[in-house]
């Protein structure tokens, strides 16, 4: 049967709401690990000391793989404790929808983010950035401008603020949201000061 679109946020949303009810725990200690075992089994998956495959074979069988074990698994919503199942022919779909490359950021400072394929010659987008790593707001935009400044780096990945205005920025209140608009400012104020104002975030 072939799927007639792809599954949109609309479905996504139905399905959770009448998904599995699953415990985190089990997700994590059970039904991934479980799953994981088994496709390694199903599809013969042996690295050796290899950590990134060259063997086109091997690839190939770890693309099938991951496919069965999502459509196995499905998709887990911390949020809601339920899991989504999504069948084959949808995940194919949602592959030819998706693009097949991405302008990040603006101006000068935009980079191009496109699938890569073996040992081709053009670099991948390099992330820097504290990575949601907690920081104060007296070395914030100092941290951020560090990875700005590097002319490797192609796109920040933020921190987290420990506090704003001295408050800690409890999740679900007002102090998130305003940590949160925070981080923006000091983030934009580093990427200026980094003379990189258009880089991605």
């Amino acid at each position: 049967m072939t799927a007639r679109r792809y599954v949109d946020v609309f479905d996504t949303y139905n399905r959770f709401v009448d998904g599995d009810r699953i415990l985190e725990k089990d997700w994590d200690s059970y039904i991934v690990p479980n799953a994981v075992a088994l496709m390694k089994k199903r599809y013969g998956i042996k690295f050796g000391n290899k950590i990134i495959p060259e063997d086109q074979d091997l690839i190939d069988r770890l693309f099938v793989a991951g496919i069965d074990l999502l459509i196995t698994t499905g998709i887990y919503n911390i949020d809601t404790g339920t899991r989504m199942k999504i069948t084959e022919d949808e995940i194919y779909e949602g592959l030819k929808m998706a693009p097949k490359k991405l302008t990040l950021g603006e101006g000068k400072d935009s980079v191009e983010c496109a699938a890569r394929r073996g040992n081709v010659i053009n670099k991948p987008v390099i992330e820097g950035g504290p990575t949601g790593a907690p920081l104060s707001e007296e070395i914030y935009s100092t941290v951020i401008e560090s990875y700005a400044q590097e002319p490797v780096v192609d796109s920040i990945v933020t921190g987290v603020l420990s506090t704003v205005k001295g408050h800690t920025a409890v999740k679900n209140t007002p102090w998130e949201v305003r940590a949160t608009l925070a981080e923006l400012s000091y983030v934009h104020n580093a990427l200026y000061s980094a003379g990189r104002p258009g880089l991605a975030i």
